[in-house]
């Protein structure tokens, strides 16, 4: 196997788990006035559970790392949550008009690079398990 390619794989996802990390953890910590907004305590409340749960995706994501070849059930069931809110977010594009720049950032994280990434994944576990049958 290619261990390099596994290496590379292992740190792009490592760095792309800083996004959901990052953004959930300053969503729980701070609420939505870490978007500069200010909203009723119930809007509050929802955006720090759905902030939860992106800093969980992250450390579910985080979690296939050490090991990655192997993890593809659960990478692709997170990858699965991710483009599933990438195209709630489409929607909102479609029905409210172009958000923020961090926000399209957000979208093109969800529909271009976690799909991406999936298939790179796949790949390197296909290529491990060739090589573990030799």
């Amino acid at each position: 196997m290619n261990s390099t390619e596994r290496r590379l794989l292992q740190g792009i996802v490592t760095l792309a788990c800083a996004v959901p990390l990052l953004g959930g953890g300053l969503g729980v910590l701070r609420g939505p006035s870490f978007l500069g907004l200010l909203v009723p305590v119930s809007a509050d409340s929802h955006f720090r559970y759905l902030s939860g749960l992106l800093f969980g995706i992250g450390c579910g994501f985080l979690s296939t790392v050490p090991r990655i070849e192997p993890k593809g059930g659960r990478f692709a069931l997170l990858a699965a949550i991710v483009v599933v809110g990438g195209f709630a977010r489409l929607m909102s594009l479609v029905a409210e008009g172009v958000p923020d720049t961090s926000m399209v950032f957000a979208l093109a994280m969800e529909l271009v690079v976690v799909p991406c990434l999936v298939f790179w994944q796949r790949r390197v576990a296909r290529i491990y398990q060739e090589a573990a049958s030799r």
